[in-house]
């Protein structure tokens, strides 16, 4: 079984009274030392006070703790938000007797209303007493807002003679689409590595794993994935073959919970990956693999399981790259739909049926016009997702 733990790490949840409903709403993650960290963050240009002092306080690459809430978003508040942000930064580093520009703050929740600091000063101390480095999962159950369950992903690796640990926990399941998602994201590991090796390394991972799912085609104002370095392993993070072993592992984290948050999106029931090959350029295989995944007509009928093959072929079509319509094939799973532009008949449709039954499967666009190609994640649209959205801050 995985380990949950991070040498070097301690984390808790906490009930601070932010959620109506009593739950846990208030996280903490601290490091013993002095970690490297690197952080990516939304590109909505709307963004939140806490993404605005993180961005700030991630430039000087040292950080010794996250204090995360979950119940209120803490944007479009005003000077007050970027104030109510640096209180909570100040009373978890007054608790750990830590720098407080070496605290980083997350928030996710409703827009446009004030956080109640107050109540997160008064539950720090309670929520510092409950570090443990086994918490990890008490702080993923905190930032959860209409997630059906903490996520939490654990690796180990190996570095000349030394082992690593990496773990990351994120939560995130609607406002989810590539440039970042309505999602956090905290990573910890116990190698050894520079904050620019960190911020390189992350940025590639990201781009692998969280720009490449949407459930429902919408951005967010806090999206911010966090990641420190503890150092303690002794594993050497360097260019060469100890970065990509360390790279590797990283991926491996993020794509797993990334996936996770599609297959855990909001009223979902599929995961699906959406692949584009035969393409003149991976940038072209990327705008019509976005499209196809984006669409309302195709993820209803995803969600209906039915094969409607015009529905992706349409959106093909209106993804802004040239295609040759009488060339396209597309499968679902091993099969055939369209052949050459053309349906392959109720047989194939009966058959696909089948496919789009299962729980995850993928689809394949062969464009036929060259060698590049992508893939993105997406899930079906459901009645619930409706639902869910629809009374949202009710």
């Amino acid at each position: 079984m995985e380990t949950r733990k991070c040498p070097g790490f301690q984390a808790a949840g906490v009930a601070s009274g932010l959620k109506k409903n009593g739950e846990k709403d208030l996280g903490l993650i601290y490091c013993e030392t002095p970690a490297a960290v690197a952080g990516v963050f939304t590109r909505n240009l709307i963004c939140a006070a806490p993404v605005q002092l993180d961005r700030q306080r991630v430039s000087r690459g040292i950080c010794r703790a996250v204090i995360a809430n979950s119940g209120n978003a803490n944007c479009c508040t005003g000077q007050r938000g970027m104030q109510d942000a640096v209180r909570m930064a100040r009373a978890a580093a007054a608790g750990l007797g830590v720098d407080e520009k070496e605290v980083l703050v997350a928030s996710t929740g409703v827009i446009g209303e004030p956080l109640p600091v107050g109540k997160i000063e008064s539950a720090s101390a309670d929520l510092i007493k409950r570090l443990c480095p086994e918490g990890i999962t008490g702080f993923a159950e905190a930032i959860m807002t209409t997630d059906t369950v903490p996520k939490v992903v654990s690796r180990r690796g190996q570095i000349e003679n030394h082992a690593f640990t990496i773990t990351g926990t994120a939560k995130g399941a609607g406002m989810i689409r590539p440039d970042m998602a309505t999602m956090l994201c905290f990573v910890m590991t116990d190698i050894q590595a520079s904050a620019d090796v960190l911020q390189e390394m992350l940025k590639t991972s990201v781009e692998q794993s969280f720009n490449r799912i949407t459930v429902d085609g919408d951005t967010s104002t806090n999206d911010t994935v966090l990641l420190m370095a503890s150092g303690l392993s002794g594993a050497t993070v360097a260019p060469g073959a100890r970065q990509e072993a360390f790279q590797a592992a990283l991926d491996d984290v993020l794509i797993t919970l990334a996936k996770w948050l599609i297959k855990d999106g909001e009223g979902a029931t599929k995961l699906i990956e959406i692949a584009v090959t035969g393409a003149t350029s991976r940038q072209d295989a990327r705008k019509i693999a976005d499209t196809v995944a984006h669409s309302s007509l195709v993820k209803t009928a995803l969600f209906g399981e039915d094969a409607n093959w015009g529905r992706i072929l349409a959106a093909v079509g209106r993804a802004g790259v040239p295609v040759e319509p009488e060339r396209i094939d597309i499968r679902f799973g091993p099969v055939f739909m369209v052949q050459n532009g053309m349906g392959c008949g109720k047989a194939a449709e009966a058959r696909a049926t089948e496919i789009l039954q299962q729980p995850e499967f993928d689809i394949t666009i062969d464009l036929k016009q060259g060698d590049a190609g992508t893939s993105v994640f997406t899930c079906d649209f459901s009645i619930d997702y409706v639902k869910i959205n629809a009374d949202y801050r009710t």
